[in-house]
């Protein structure tokens, strides 16, 4: 059984793509963690994929790394997670498999420090890595701030480069809660369909 605090409510972008990491991810898969954060979608790709599985998980911050860690370490599934010190802008000088899926959490690190924030040229650059690696059926999911100096334009980087995939290739959605406030966090999903 897959635990999750966040498994039956749709409030907000992460549990929108915890969603539909849970049905696509699969016992075995490669996937990355491209913002492990605090580590939660790390442990939820962990849990997906299974003992056979592999997850890279990606941070700057030390601190995000030892969360990640420690809660990996908690639950037992710290063998099927490979943590990098690196921004995801390199995420292919460490991953050159095909991958199931590839998560971003943009934005700082929740109760860290702001000053350490996703940047669109970063985050543009690891997308167009993720575009590559990704399997046909394979999702990349990247929950989106505007809440902060430098969110919107993120946002905007991120909305040009899905709009610029061939739709031949993929399809990309965005998917913001109408009733809450237009800096609220939302999802851009991106799925490769050939």
């Amino acid at each position: 059984m897959i635990k999750n605090k966040t498994s039956n409510s749709l409030r907000g972008a992460v549990p929108l793509s915890h969603l539909f990491l849970r049905e696509r991810v699969r016992p075995g898969d490669r996937v990355v963690d491209a913002t492990c954060g605090n580590g939660h979608d790390t442990l939820l790709l962990a849990q997906l994929v299974g003992p056979e599985g592999r997850v890279w998980a990606f941070d700057v911050q030390e601190e995000a790394l030892t969360a990640t860690r420690e809660l990996l370490s908690g639950e037992g599934l710290s063998g099927r997670v490979e943590l990098l010190r690196a921004g995801h802008e390199r995420l292919a000088e460490f991953v050159r498999e095909e991958l199931r899926a590839v998560v971003f959490n943009l934005g700082f690190l929740p109760g860290g420090d702001r000053e350490f924030v996703t940047r669109p040229e970063h985050t543009v650059a690891a997308l167009e890595q993720a575009a590559g690696l990704i399997l046909a059926g394979g999702i990349i999911t990247v929950c989106i701030y505007t809440g902060h100096p430098g969110g919107p334009e993120e946002g905007e980087a991120v909305a040009r480069w899905g709009a610029g995939l061939s739709p031949k290739r993929f399809n990309v959605w965005s998917s913001r809660q109408l009733n809450r406030p237009a800096t609220a966090p939302y999802l851009v999903l991106v799925e490769k369909s050939g």
